[in-house]
């Protein structure tokens, strides 16, 4: 099958795009390069460089390409950036989603797979969290990706558009044989920040909190390696093609794991020290965050295979000193 992946030269485009090639696909990346690398992209992959806003361009590509499913990355996801100006998340994400989504319909392209988020749920009711648990956003990211996630709900219904969304909890990791690891401008994700703190890239890792009710104090989250996150995507798009009905799915391991747990996991794997400054709690961090990926396992037959924290970090060392060497 021929797939366009919107936002292909990102972090975790760039890995779809080589799991995708791998099954033998072939893929088209369109990518405006605001947020990725050009040279992510491997030899015979196209790139088009382009807006997912821009409808003549986008129709005629897949078009003319024979697009059978689109897989979209490309959006903004800061939620500190969306908080303070919201106006270019409701713009970038909600409004360029449903633009590149009547493009596909005017193409007859009916097979979309939406690189989603955990923060659609908001502060959880109950760990682990569940795809049916209450969607409440406390940020405009997660309100975006959300009201995305209700567009291709009723596009499903009202035109036969078949759709997956799929919910990420923490993505991290890298393929350090592809030269590919996490680097966002600005870097935001805690495990590159502690591996930038190990390497002295910066000075300190400062904590956030170190009173919730958790074990050590610090807060818990899911990771999921960015490799088993591409292998979801693709049996998503092994499910539409068997007949599957729209639908969304948690990518997590149902595993948590503290601030400190991450802090001591790259001390251990780096051989280095890092140095921790505490500070008080952020508004709006939940004190843990884990996924029940139940669904995912029963539906699509997937599960995390690679994301003990162990070998995510193991990975994003590999990765990072690569690209620092």
């Amino acid at each position: 099958m021929h797939i366009l992946v919107t936002g292909g030269c990102g972090y975790v485009g760039s890995h779809m795009v080589r799991v995708l090639r791998r099954a033998s696909h072939t893929v088209t990346v369109l990518d405006d390069l605001s947020g990725g690398d050009r040279d992510t992209i491997p030899p015979g992959v196209e790139l088009v460089v382009g807006d997912v806003r821009d409808r003549v361009t986008v129709t005629g590509l897949l078009r003319a390409r024979g697009i059978g499913a689109i897989f979209h990355f490309a959006s903004r996801a800061q939620v500190g950036e969306s908080v303070v100006d919201p106006r270019l998340y409701f713009r970038d994400n909600l409004a360029a989603g449903i633009d590149l989504l009547e493009s596909a319909l005017d193409a007859k392209v009916s097979r979309f797979i939406l690189s989603s988020t955990a923060a659609v749920y908001g502060t959880p009711v109950r760990t682990p969290i569940d795809e049916d648990d209450p969607k409440d956003p406390i940020n405009p990211y997660g309100e975006t990706k959300l009201a995305l996630e209700r567009v291709l709900a009723r596009y499903s219904s009202a035109y036969g558009f078949k759709s997956v969304a799929l919910r990420y909890f923490n993505a991290a990791g890298g393929l350090p044989e592809e030269g590919l690891r996490e680097n966002h401008e600005p870097e935001t994700h805690l495990i590159p920040l502690v591996l930038d703190a190990a390497h002295g890239k910066r000075a300190d890792i400062t904590v956030f909190g170190s009173d919730y009710p958790t074990a050590d104090g610090t807060c818990v989250r899911d990771y999921v390696h960015v490799a088993d996150l591409a292998d979801a995507h693709l049996a998503a798009l092994d499910y539409l093609e068997r007949g599957g009905a729209t639908s969304v799915f948690n990518l997590g391991s149902g595993r948590g794991h503290s601030v400190r747990e991450v802090i001591q996991t790259v001390e251990a794997v780096s051989g280095r020290p890092v140095p921790v400054v505490y500070g008080p709690r952020r508004d709006g961090d939940p004190a843990v965050l884990v996924a029940s990926p139940a669904r995912a396992e029963r539906v699509l037959g997937w599960s995390a295979r690679r994301s003990s924290l162990t070998e995510i970090v193991k990975d994003a060392w590999a990765s990072y000193t690569r690209s620092a060497s």
